[in-house]
């Protein structure tokens, strides 16, 4: 995007994100899907330990549906930068509405397999993975350089209300009947890819061809995996948010196993879920504030404490209202995180290598979904909830000292 010139020759002020047609139809159906994806991601857990009554097997079947993050994630970043991100994104949430919405189609017919659901699970994450990586891209198409770190923010906001929102309705609508859930994440699908076809701004720059074979393709990943190593901050950034990250993916199936220890209803685990978006909302309103404040060092080390002794309070939690409370206390640091390193990300990497820099953080940062899953999913069954929280917090403690200390973050002028 562009300034408008006024007939002086000046730039008129850049308009503001409020006024961005394209920005808030994108925002709205991004904002929809993502409370149908939170609902589905209680949901999920909930149906699979009703099949199977095995914590272990739950948390292999969430790891499955975040594998592709791990497998796809370099050659999705290369195809997000040659193809149309924005028809990309309409066949993703096309597909992922027909996958999800298999689930109740099985349920009404009575033949849900434990098989449907890792199909279904590994095909949603597969989508997700492109999906989430046009978007991306796509940001710094829809707004001006001066606003990434306020649409990022505002990113945070909405992920933090689906996450209040549809953690909630997650146990409620399983509650009124299994296929609710899985239908409701349907049509929030639909509804995104009908918002999406009013979108008029391009995705991307123009694109010069320079192959489209296999060989070709490799060429590009490595160009981003090369761009992003001899940046030595984001690379750090990576790393770091694959160690924090990693240890608290299974966080839905862990507060599932601790309400279910503390014999709460399905109404009381959804409010407990709730109060963790909560937070959520509270942590990205905030971000705005405290980063023009105290800048990026401070508030990246800040954030990194906070995360890291705000998973400790899981583990002291003796009734669902001290459950609910440490959910929303961990949850304020979360978005403010995500901002400070999301916001460096688009703001220093070019538009033609946006999909493929951003693949290659993303693997190195959030690949550990599946093997996070699945360790927390064995925890809970091998040492129990208490005992797993207080394993888990190490490798985050351990980071927090090294983030503190480390120089390139200090010297950071952002």
């Amino acid at each position: 995007m562009s300034t408008i010139a006024d007939p002086l020759g000046q730039k008129d002020k850049i308009k503001p994100l409020w006024r961005n047609r394209d920005y808030l139809i994108l925002t709205s159906g991004n904002g929809i899907s993502a409370i149908g994806s939170q609902v589905s991601l209680v949901a999920f857990p909930l149906l699979f330990l009703a099949l199977t009554h095995s914590p272990a097997q739950a948390g292999l079947m969430s790891a499955v549906r975040n594998l592709p993050t791990v497998l796809l994630m370099l050659p999705a970043g290369a195809l997000v930068d040659r193809w149309d991100r924005k028809r990309l994104m309409i066949v993703c949430d096309t597909g992922r509405a027909l996958a999800l919405g298999s689930i109740p189609f099985a349920l009404w017919l009575g033949h849900l397999s434990s098989l449907q659901l890792y199909v279904v699970a590994l095909l949603e994450g597969t989508l997700a993975v492109f999906f989430s990586l046009a978007m991306a891209a796509s940001i710094p198409r829809i707004v001006e350089q001066e606003q990434i770190p306020d649409a990022t923010a505002q990113e945070q906001t909405i992920e933090s209300l689906a996450g209040t929102i549809g953690p909630t309705l997650g146990p409620i609508l399983y509650g009124l009947g299994g296929m609710i859930p899985f239908l409701t994440d349907a049509i929030s699908y639909a509804c995104s890819v009908v918002s999406l076809l009013f979108i008029k701004t391009r995705f991307q720059e123009e694109r010069v061809a320079d192959g489209a074979g296999i060989s070709s393709l490799w060429k590009e990943i490595k160009e981003g995996m090369v761009w992003l190593w001899h940046s030595p901050l984001l690379r750090f950034l990576a790393l770091h948010t694959f160690g924090l990250i990693t240890p608290c993916y299974g966080y839905v199936l862990l507060i599932i196993v601790l309400g279910q220890r503390l014999h709460v209803s399905d109404v009381t685990l959804g409010l407990i879920f709730g109060a963790g978006g909560l937070g959520s909302i509270l942590g990205a309103v905030v971000i705005t504030p405290l980063y023009r404040r105290f800048g990026f060092y401070k508030v990246l080390v800040g954030t990194t404490w906070l995360w890291a002794l705000g998973w400790l309070l899981y583990a002291f939690a003796p009734n669902a209202w001290v459950l609910g409370i440490g959910n929303v206390i961990g949850f304020v640091v979360v978005p403010m995180y995500m901002v400070v390193q999301y916001s460096y990300r688009l703001k220093v990497t070019p538009d033609h290598l946006q999909g493929r820099v951003n693949s290659v953080f993303r693997l190195i940062a959030f690949g550990g979904q599946p093997l996070g899953m699945w360790i927390t999913g064995l925890l809970l069954q091998w040492v129990g909830p208490i005992n797993a929280v207080l394993l888990l917090f190490l490798p985050q403690g351990i980071l927090a000292i090294a983030v503190t200390f480390n120089r390139r973050v200090r010297n950071a002028s952002l």
